[in-house]
Order: structure tokens, then sequence, then C-alpha cells
């Protein structure tokens, strides 16, 4: 993917960013460790439906996610997919 088509494509996903177009990555807070835990127990739901994984950081309010295609070591329009369903969770 281009770096012209992954700006495109992340205008149209909530917040996080393209990271030297290779991979997304978001942060997200939470008021407390439950919480955060919740919102990536959902994550992984999502993400077994979707059969495509993100990289999962988390802690005491707070996750981090980096997507990416493993397959080809970077972004394809599969990512911004996972990358919008996983938005959803956090509105």
């Amino acid at each position: 993917m281009s770096p012209e088509e992954s700006q495109a494509f992340a205008g149209r996903v909530s917040g996080g960013a393209v990271v030297e177009n290779h991979h997304l990555e978001k942060g997200f807070a939470f008021p407390n460790f439950a919480a955060a835990l919740r919102f990536v127990n959902a994550v992984g739901a999502i993400s077994e439906e979707q059969r495509h994984h993100p990289e999962i950081h988390f802690g005491w309010g707070r996750a981090r996610l980096m997507i990416w295609t493993r397959k080809i070591n970077g972004l394809t329009e599969s990512d911004f997919v996972l990358a919008a369903k996983i938005a959803k969770l956090s509105t």
C-alpha cells in the first residue's frame, strides 16, 4: 500500500496514526484496570472473528494497539477494517 493510499484510509478511521507506512498505532485510556481488560477482551473477540490479530499492550487504565498484516509486513485494507471495528468499541 502506498503512503497516499494508507493516508486516505487513515482519514476514515478515528484517531490513531499510520507509522512509517508500516502499521497503525492507537492508544486508549480507561478509568481503571478492569475497563482496560474488558476492552482488550472485546478486541480479542473481534480479532478472532476477523482472523486478524493486533499487537496489544495494556495495563492499568491504558491499552495500545498496533495493527499490520504480517504476511506482507505492512499495511493492507483489512488493517483499516479491523481498526474501524475496534474504534467502535471505544465510542
